[in-house]
């Protein structure tokens, strides 16, 4: 029989004997406090078998009939003695090392724990641990940081900085009424970005102390997902998953913050403010990747209503990346356009508005049976130094417009005047266009695919992630060509991962 993988950890990591009990906090970042919406005043925690341990390297199953496996890159800490009753001030010395951890777990069946959460995170291979351990004599409990990737892509950063509980009042509480042995873990919580997992996934999770001599790390703590054989037996708790359920394994409940939940909030433009610059570097790599990229990238931080729907660009290989100023067009009704209608209309003032980068984004209701922008307003916004316009709506002179080579990108294309369906109405207000809601300010980017809307405060990280995708995706290219299976490579597993990162990037 072979070894199980709790006993897989204790020969990986050197520990004398299985750990007798994982003991898990529930919330103890302010990132994941953000997301959920609420923040604990004390500390609250559940237990995992020690029979859930698995070492680095190895597989998850996630059982036939669920969706929703859930990983979360946490901290563990490694007890080196008993602990009863301790002091704040005493607790440090009690804990050993410190060492990566997945605390992996099934949404689906949360339903039937009533909060113990022992189906659900209970599972062989549900905490993996490892690959190394760091000495906690050596380290500043207050100076860690657990980072997390997905096929290699990092959705997850946080340091100890930012704990709503630190490690010494963790193992203090937790010991005031229970004995912590020797060989304990404790898991510490997760950061904003623990999402959900599937089956060909590779999770890897990595603690460090950057800014200790030498910067002492765990190396990354490999985990594969692969589909179980086994289905739940029909004499226990079945899964069960709703929209409210997918919400919080995905990160998206309450709505709002999810990756953003530490960035600073974007500030409020007055109407014709100057738009804050788009860094050249992020613009540089936002034009060079494409927006079926981007729109995966947003996707993992919980962002999934990001693309303007229905619009096209006007000629092929049109494509545009910049700061949104924003227009909104009302249902026609002739008291309102007598108001608003003729003369230096809020459409006019838009375009004046627009600076060097700038792309206008017009909310039209999805209503193409006239005309938005035609060929003067779309000159003036190239005079301007605009990047592009963005409408659900229709375009008149489309050819003319086309011609000029400003990216314009739209529901289609109409012969008669604005008036016909809409009133102009007002500018640099948050709008929905083509489903995506989008704010001056946010970042606007377009390619033959769509166009998607990227929050201003995710531009810089969202690039960058974008960027190592595509690296990774023409390795993995370049393979497939080369006659390689698919099998372990797309995505990437632990073999496939060291060599591209021998080999460097292509």
């Amino acid at each position: 029989m072979p070894p199980a993988p709790a006993d897989d950890v204790v020969t990986s990591l050197g520990l004398s004997r299985r750990p007798g009990k994982v003991v898990c906090v529930h919330l103890n970042y302010r990132s994941r406090a953000a997301q959920r919406g609420r923040t604990p005043e004390f500390p609250s925690y559940f237990v995992k078998p020690a029979t859930s341990l698995a070492a680095s390297g190895g597989v998850v199953e996630r059982p036939p009939g669920t969706e929703l496996l859930g990983f979360e890159g946490e901290i563990a800490l490694v007890l080196g003695r008993d602990a009863r009753r301790v002091s704040p001030e005493d607790a440090w010395a009690c804990v050993a090392a410190v060492t990566a951890a997945n605390d992996l777990g099934l949404y689906d069946l949360r339903h039937a724990d009533a909060g113990s959460n022992l189906r659900s995170k209970g599972g062989d291979g549900f905490t993996p641990l490892g690959p190394a351990l760091l000495r906690a004599d050596g380290l500043d409990p207050g100076a860690l940081r657990v980072r997390t990737w997905v096929n290699g892509v990092q959705v997850q950063e946080g340091t100890t900085a930012e704990l709503l509980f630190g490690f010494d009042r963790l193992v203090a509480d937790l010991s005031q009424l229970l004995t912590l042995e020797a060989g304990d873990v404790i898991l510490t919580g997760t950061p904003a970005g623990a999402s959900v997992a599937a089956p060909g996934d590779v999770v890897e999770v990595e603690v460090d102390a950057p800014t200790a001599p030498g910067a002492p790390s765990t190396g990354r703590l490999v985990t594969r997902v692969v589909p179980g054989s086994v289905p739940m037996a029909p004499f226990g708790a079945q899964p069960q998953v709703d929209d409210g359920v997918r919400a919080a394994a995905y990160g998206t409940s309450p709505p709002g913050a999810v990756a953003a939940a530490t960035a600073a909030p974007q500030a409020t433009l007055a109407v014709g403010d100057p738009l804050p610059e788009l860094a050249s570097d992020v613009r540089e790599a936002l034009a060079a990747v494409g927006t079926a990229t981007l729109s995966a990238q947003l996707r993992r931080r919980g962002y999934d209503d990001v693309s303007v729907d229905g619009v096209a660009p006007l000629a092929a290989g049109m494509r545009l990346v910049g700061r949104a100023r924003t227009l909104r067009f009302v249902p026609f009704r002739p008291d309102l356009a007598a108001e608003r209608g003729a003369g230096f209309t809020p459409q006019k003032r838009a375009v004046e508005a627009l600076g060097a980068g700038d792309v206008l984004v017009v909310e039209a209701r999805g209503e193409r049976g006239t005309g938005t922008v035609g060929d003067i307003l779309a000159l003036r916004a190239q005079v301007r130094g605009a990047a592009g316009v963005v409408t659900d709506g229709g375009v008149r002179d489309a050819h003319a417009v086309a011609a000029l080579g400003l990216p314009v990108f739209a529901a289609g294309r109409h012969p008669a005047l604005l008036g016909r369906r809409h009133v102009p109405w007002d500018t640099d207000v948050t709008i929905a266009c083509g489903g995506a809601a989008v704010q001056p300010g946010d970042v606007v980017v377009g390619d033959g695919d769509g166009v998607v809307v990227i929050p201003a405060a995710l531009a810089e990280e969202v690039a960058r992630d974008a960027v190592e995708q595509e690296r990774q995706e023409t390795f993995i290219a370049r393979q497939v060509a080369d006659g390689a299976s698919i099998d372990g490579l797309y995505p990437m597993d632990a073999a496939w991962r060291a060599r591209y990162e021998k080999e460097g990037n292509p």
